[in-house]
């Protein structure tokens, strides 16, 4: 776990856009009973992605969808030891694989200037891919600035642009589907809060919570676990840390779905927005999840889903516009940026 204390929000964009992947996002307004038209008009315009079934992993190596949708991109397989000796790409060990290697990962830049249709290792990778060892996977994919793609390879389960359609002809093909976020609202009644201060992340006893203990009770709240404490409860004997405060209503919205960061920051500049005017929560939350199973956390940092799966990041925004930035992956993973 990772803790950044900042005042004001000056460059969370860049932060954002290193974590690509992102599954499920939430938010928790304390005292608040009704969402403003503004916050509920930024849910509404996520818009769709896009789940293409059994899609031979080849045609993501073919120069007519690197030029139609690839402006700066690359490939990652993380693979088994029998595929990767199959495939006879060149790839790198996983770092999670322990003494006895099982697991590769291999990277293909797709824009890299040696990677032309006409050139030796194109033409490698896509024999590799669509001769020597075919794969397919279902994949999730959605626009990012109109101009850039992302693509995730899929393991569970409004209006359209110009470029979704786009999408959905070049793949008319395969088995592609338009799919919206899930959204849902809930109002927290008689909700007991943390005391936080936004100068003071250590917290001090009987005047304000840590990091810590803000970060293990919201993950309590969102996940809806009893904070009575009572001693019949066979489920959880947690309780909100003190100080704390009760408050009358607190409201809890969560969006799951492929959510690109240019939602998310368009979803936190309208946050930081709520405390334009006064307002009675001096703060609110923000939580960001990754998918468990990505290949990759930040960056193209390799993600250690079969050692925990951990990915996600969280925002506390206070009154003043001062912020928190809790970071956490799993304990094999490399430091988030």
């Amino acid at each position: 776990m990772y803790y950044l204390v900042f005042p004001g929000l000056p460059g969370f964009m860049a932060l954002l856009v290193c974590g690509k992947y992102t599954g499920k996002v939430s938010f928790l307004i304390p005292e608040c009973g009704m969402l403003p038209e503004v916050l509920k008009s930024t849910i509404a315009d996520f818009g769709e992605y896009y789940l293409v079934r059994n899609l031979p992993v080849h045609e993501l190596v073919a120069h007519e969808f690197v030029d139609a949708f690839v402006k700066k991109g690359k490939l990652i397989l993380s693979v088994d030891k029998d595929t990767y000796e199959e495939l006879g790409l060149q790839g790198r060990p996983s770092r999670y694989s322990g003494k006895k290697v099982m697991r590769y990962i291999v990277t293909i830049d797709l824009t890299d200037a040696g990677f032309h249709p006409e050139s030796k290792k194109h033409n490698r990778v896509l024999w590799a891919l669509k001769e020597k060892k075919p794969l397919e996977f279902d994949f999730l994919l959605a626009w990012y600035n109109t101009a850039v793609l992302h693509l995730k390879s899929y393991q569970g389960e409004g209006s359209r642009g110009a470029e979704g359609s786009t999408l959905m002809s070049y793949f008319s093909k395969n088995q592609i589907q338009a799919l919206k976020p899930k959204i849902t609202f809930s109002t927290l009644r008689d909700l007991q809060c943390p005391v936080l201060q936004s100068n003071d992340p250590q917290g001090k006893p009987e005047e304000s919570c840590s990091t810590e203990e803000l970060f293990e009770w919201l993950g309590a709240v969102l996940n809806q676990v009893n904070l009575d404490n009572k001693s019949s409860s066979f489920l959880s004997t947690y309780c909100c840390p003190e100080p704390s405060t009760v408050v009358e209503k607190a409201f809890l919205c969560t969006i799951t779905g492929f959510i690109i960061p240019e939602k998310i920051i368009q979803l936190l500049e309208q946050l930081c927005c709520y405390f334009g005017e006064p307002k009675l929560a001096y703060w609110l939350t923000l939580t960001v999840h990754g998918f468990a199973d990505s290949p990759v956390s930040w960056r193209e940092n390799e993600h250690g889903f079969h050692k925990g799966g951990e990915n996600l990041y969280n925002f506390v925004i206070f009154r003043n516009l001062d912020y928190w930035l809790q970071m956490a992956v799993g304990a094999h993973d490399d430091c988030p940026p």
